[in-house]
């Protein structure tokens, strides 16, 4: 797409001419292993992003929740999540079997502050820790297990900027609803009527149920 009057960068030192190199601080606070803070911080967190890449450089970026806890610590290195059945396309993990670098956001709601890892994954279909993973009878059939290359906390200037945990800010009606916006690009042979049926109280109550 051709833009009038486009600038474009196009290499790391035209970057920095544009943004300065970090302090030593911010430098300094990245670490390989997990601190008793992260620890905690995984163990109230409910919801992560799971950002992955394909060797032919494709991406995707998957939205993981669970309770609190969630995410399993192995070790001061190494961490579990839980692979809940879903919509089948499974991009994320397609991405991993030719690309194992992962990167990870965890959310503590109401909190601006994140806690991100970099690491490398792996996909595992049986593991002992399977068994602390079940929430309301659902065992997981797969689960990634990450072994941290690089953890820290980032601060919290995106979620001021965008008063994301202000419930005043909050326009969930601004968009159409699930069902509406199924028919219109997914599901557009289905009637309006039965999609509110599936989307409805019913879809939240068998999110644990479904297997792949």
């Amino acid at each position: 797409m051709e833009i009038p009057g486009l600038v474009e960068i196009t290499s790391e030192e035209q970057l920095r001419e544009v943004v300065p190199w970090p302090n030593q601080a911010v430098v300094d606070k990245v670490r390989k292993e997990l601190h008793e803070l992260d620890k905690e911080w995984l163990a109230h967190s409910q919801f992560c992003l799971i950002a992955t890449s394909a060797a032919d450089g494709s991406c995707d970026v998957s939205p993981k929740g669970d309770p609190a806890g969630f995410t399993k610590v192995l070790d001061d290195s190494t961490i579990a999540i839980p692979e809940r059945a879903g919509n089948r396309r499974i991009d994320g993990f397609l991405n991993l079997v030719s690309n194992p670098q992962v990167g990870l956001i965890y959310l503590i709601p109401g909190r601006g502050e994140t806690l991100r890892i970099n690491g490398r994954a792996r996909i595992v279909k049986e593991a002992p820790f399977f068994d602390d993973m079940i929430v309301k009878g659902n065992r997981p059939q797969l689960a990634l297990l990450v072994e941290i290359d690089e953890i820290f906390h980032h601060c919290s200037k995106a979620f001021l900027r965008s008063q994301l945990w202000k419930p005043e800010t909050w326009t969930p009606e601004a968009m159409p609803s699930r069902a509406e916006i199924a028919k219109a690009l997914d599901r557009k042979d289905a009637e309006l009527s039965e999609l509110e049926k599936y989307y409805g109280k019913s879809y939240e109550e068998s999110i644990y149920k479904v297997k792949y």
